[in-house]
C-alpha cells in the first residue's frame, strides 16, 4: 500500500475513557515512527500547555543556571581572578579540562541511574551539590583547589542536560519533540549571555563590598540561585508517566491517563531501566558512531569562540591602551550568545517546518567553513575577525536537529536514544578535556596556529559524515521503519475489521493521513 495514500479505521475499544474519547478524532499516521498521532482534544491541549509551563519551563531555567555556573569561570578569569591569584599560564584551559573530566566520568552513570531512581530527587539533588561547590570557588586562593572543585562541579552538572532531555522524551511525543529540544537547548546561550551580564553588573555594583572582589561575588550569587532552584525540583519534576512523582501536585490522575494514552500510541508507555542488553544493542548500531562524530566534531569546530574574550582583551589602541575595558569584555560576547539563541530557534523551526534534519546540519557545516578559513589565515582586518567570531555563535545549533533525527531513526527505543545521547556527550567532554589544551594553548593567545586549521577540517569532515548518515538513513533505516509502519497499520485494520463486525463501525471510523519525514 503506498505510504502517501494510507487510509484506515482504528480503535477497537480502549479500556480507559481517554482511549474511548480518542476514537472520534482524526489520526495522523507517521510511517517513520510507525505511530498514530491523534488530533488533540481540548483536554490534551490543556495537558500539553501544563507540561510546557511547568516541566519545560523548570528544565529551561535549570539549564540556564547550569550554563551560568559552567561558564562563569571565564568571566571571572578576565574580571580580576587571574590577577588576584597570580595566574600566569594555562590555568583557564585547565579549569575547563578538569570540569570536562568530571563531566565525562559521571555522565553515563547518571543516565543509567535516572532510569533506576526518581529523577525528581536525583536531578535536584545533584543541582544542589554543584551549587554548593560553585560557591566554594569564591574562597579559593590557589589554582589547585579550583581544579578539584571544577571536577566535582562537572560530575554533578553532567546529569542536567541528558537527564532533562530523557524526561522530555518520556512525556512528549516524537512529533512534539524538535521545537521543545530546540527551546531547551537555546537556554545554554541564555546562561552564557547572563553570565556576562551578571559579571558586568556585579563588577559595577558589588566590587569590594564586604571584602570580596567582584569575581568572588559572582560565585556566591550563582550558588544562591542554584540552591534555591534545586529546592523546587521535587515539586516541579513529574518523574515518568507510569511512575509519577507524588510530590508533583500539578500532575492529576486525568493528566497521567492522558499521558499514558498518548505514549501508548507511540509504543512508549514507560522508560525501562538501562541494562547490558541496551548497551549491546546500542554499540552494534552504526548510527551511534556517526552521531558521535557529528556531535563532537561540530562542537569542537566552534570551540574557538571560548577564546573570543582573550582576543578582545589583546586589542590595543595606537597609544598602547586597551581597546576594551572589563565591562565591555563581559558585555560584547552577549551579542554572540543572543545570535546563538536565535540561530538555535531558527534551525530547529526549519527542521520541523521543512521536515528535514540532515540538510539543516549540513547547512550549518557549510556556513562554518568560511569563518574558520578567515581565522586560519589570520592576517586579515580585525573586522573580518569580528565577523568570523560572531558567525560561529549561531552555529552551535546542530544538537536539536541531530537528536530529532535520532528520534526519527529510533522511534520506539527510548533506552537506546538515551544511551546514544549520553555516550555522544561523554565523548565530547572526554575529547574536549585534552583537545583544548593541545590545539588552543593559552600561551598562543590570541593567535592559535593549530586550533583554527583543526576546526576547518572538522567542519568539512562532519559535513561528509552527515551525507553518509543520510544515505544510511534512506537505504537502511527508512525501509525498515516503513515495513514496521505497514505492519502497525495492518494491525489497526484487522482490529477495526473485528470491531466493525461487532456492529459499531459507524462510531469508530476515522481517517488516517500520512505525515512523512524527509
Amino acid at each position: 500500500m503506498p505510504h502517501n495514500d494510507l487510509e484506515a479505521v482504528t480503535s477497537a475499544g480502549g479500556a480507559s475513557s481517554i482511549a474511548q474519547a480518542d476514537k472520534d478524532r482524526d489520526l495522523v499516521f507517521d510511517p517513520q515512527s510507525k505511530s498514530l498521532e491523534i488530533e488533540k482534544s481540548k483536554a490534551e491541549k490543556r495537558f500539553l500547555r501544563k507540561l510546557d509551563m511547568i516541566l519545560l519551563t523548570y528544565g529551561c531555567i535549570s539549564q540556564v543556571i547550569k550554563y551560568l555556573d559552567q561558564t562563569n569561570i571565564n568571566n571571572a578569569y578576565v574580571s580580576g581572578m587571574s590577577d588576584d591569584l597570580n595566574f600566569t599560564g594555562n590555568e583557564l584551559n585547565y579549569f575547563t579540562t578538569y570540569f570536562n573530566v568530571g563531566y565525562c566520568i559521571f555522565l553515563i552513570p547518571s543516565q543509567i541511574m535516572i532510569t533506576w531512581f526518581r529523577p525528581s530527587l536525583w536531578l535536584p539533588g545533584l543541582e544542589f551539590v554543584w551549587g554548593i561547590f560553585t560557591g566554594c570557588i569564591a574562597a579559593c586562593t590557589t589554582s589547585s583547589s579550583i581544579y578539584g572543585l571544577r571536577a566535582l562541579i562537572g560530575m554533578a552538572e553532567s546529569s542536567c542536560y541528558p537527564g532533562t532531555v530523557t524526561l522530555l522524551m518520556a512525556w512528549y511525543t516524537p512529533l512534539e519533540m524538535a521545537k521543545r529540544i530546540g527551546f531547551y537547548h537555546s537556554c545554554q546561550a541564555v546562561g552564557s549571555m547572563l553570565a556576562g551580564a551578571l559579571q558586568t553588573a556585579i563588577h559595577e555594583s558589588l566590587e569590594g563590598k564586604h571584602g570580596l572582589r567582584g569575581w568572588q561575588w559572582t560565585f556566591v550569587i550563582n550558588c544562591i540561585m542554584t540552591c534555591c532552584l534545586a529546592l523546587l525540583g521535587p515539586l516541579m519534576i513529574p518523574d515518568f508517566p507510569d511512575k509519577p512523582n507524588p510530590l508533583a501536585f500539578w500532575i492529576t490522575p486525568v493528566d497521567r491517563e492522558i499521558a499514558m494514552a498518548r505514549l501508548e500510541r507511540f509504543k512508549r508507555v514507560d522508560v525501562n531501566p538501562i541494562n547490558l542488553k541496551t548497551f549491546k544493542r546500542t554499540l552494534s548500531n552504526p548510527f551511534l558512531y556517526m552521531a558521535i562524530y557529528i556531535y563532537v566534531g561540530m562542537l569542537i569546530a566552534v570551540s574557538g569562540i571560548n577564546y573570543f574574550q582573550l582576543w578582545l582583551k589583546s586589542l590595543t589602541n595606537p597609544d598602547g591602551s586597551k581597546v576594551w575595558g572589563i565591562s565591555q569584555l563581559n558585555a560584547i560576547p552577549m551579542g554572540g550568545y543572543a545570535m546563538q539563541m536565535v540561530g538555535i530557534w531558527c534551525f530547529a523551526y526549519a527542521s520541523d517546518f521543512f521536515r528535514t534534519r540532515w540538510l539543516i546540519i549540513l547547512i550549518i557545516c557549510l556556513i562554518g567553513i568560511p569563518s574558520t578559513v578567515i581565522m586560519t589565515v589570520w592576517n586579515v582586518p580585525n573586522s573580518a575577525k569580528y565577523y568570523a567570531y560572531f558567525i560561529l555563535f549561531p552555529l552551535q545549533s546542530h544538537a536539536p536537529p541531530l537528536w530529532s533525527w535520532m528520534s526519527d531513526m529510533l522511534p520506539t527505543d527510548a533506552e537506546q536514544r538515551a544511551l546514544i545521547m549520553g555516550i555522544s556527550i561523554t565523548m565530547y567532554y572526554a575529547i574536549n578535556a585534552w583537545s583544548n589544551v593541545l590545539i588552543f594553548p593559552a600561551v598562543q593567545a590570541p593567535h592559535y596556529k593549530y586550533g583554527w586549521p583543526v576546526c576547518l577540517a572538522l567542519w568539512v569532515t562532519s559535513g561528509l559524515v552527515v551525507c553518509g548518515m543520510r544515505v544510511y538513513d534512506v537505504k537502511v533505516i527508512r525501509p525498515r521503519n516503513y515495513r514496521k509502519a505497514q505492519e502497525a497499520l495492518e494491525e489497526q485494520q484487522v482490529a477495526t475489521a473485528q470491531y466493525v463486525s461487532a456492529g459499531d463501525a459507524k462510531d469508530n471510523n476515522v481517517m488516517v493521513r500520512t505525515n512523512s519525514v524527509n
